[in-house]
């Protein structure tokens, strides 16, 4: 964490993401979260199958794909991310980009995903990727954010729900939530 509880890093995609609400603090309703993105970061393309994204980019240039369409954001600009939409955002200039993204219904497991995969980074445990060393955490991590991948690479999907699935029976899903989910 840095300075406030809230306010995660990552020095690998060298991003903040800024908790300003839960999915507990909204019964459940919505997760909101302000990222900080580096120039040249983003997520490769993935779907969600129960939950809804909203970009709001707030400054910069933020690029948002929904299926092969790539939408050009700016301040005060939205894209909307729903179920089983293929998608990606990015940052393509030089600049650091600011944006919130709404998360409904809100996803505690997206929150915590999040809080580990930062919390790996800086302790050492994450390749130049940014992906966890272990390939059971990194699978686990996607089960947890309902993560899915899109097309031909949806085949590899059963792999990792049987390697997340290892996380739970040794526990260390329980030692990587104490470790590093601090809300």
């Amino acid at each position: 964490m840095t300075g406030s509880l809230r306010k995660i890093y990552n020095p690998i995609q060298k991003d903040y993401v800024t908790f300003l609400k839960t999915a507990t603090e909204t019964n459940g309703e919505y997760t909101l979260v302000e990222v900080e993105l580096a120039p040249k970061g983003g997520v490769g393309v993935h779907y969600h199958k129960m939950y809804s994204e909203k970009f709001d980019c707030l400054t910069g240039e933020l690029k948002v794909q929904l299926g092969s369409k790539v939408h050009t954001l700016s301040g005060g600009m939205s894209a909307m991310a729903f179920p089983n939409i293929h998608h990606r955002f990015f940052n393509s200039s030089d600049e650091i980009c600011k944006f919130r993204v709404e998360i409904r219904p809100g996803s505690s497991g997206f929150e915590q995903s999040l809080q580990i995969a930062y919390g790996l980074a800086r302790d050492g445990e994450t390749k130049k990727n940014g992906f966890p060393k272990s390939k059971y955490i990194l699978a686990w991590l996607f089960e947890i954010s309902e993560s899915n991948l899109p097309g031909w690479m949806s085949i590899f999907e059963w792999i990792l729900r049987r390697q997340a699935k290892r996380v739970l029976k040794d526990g260390i899903d329980k030692q990587l939530i104490e470790r590093y989910v601090e809300f």
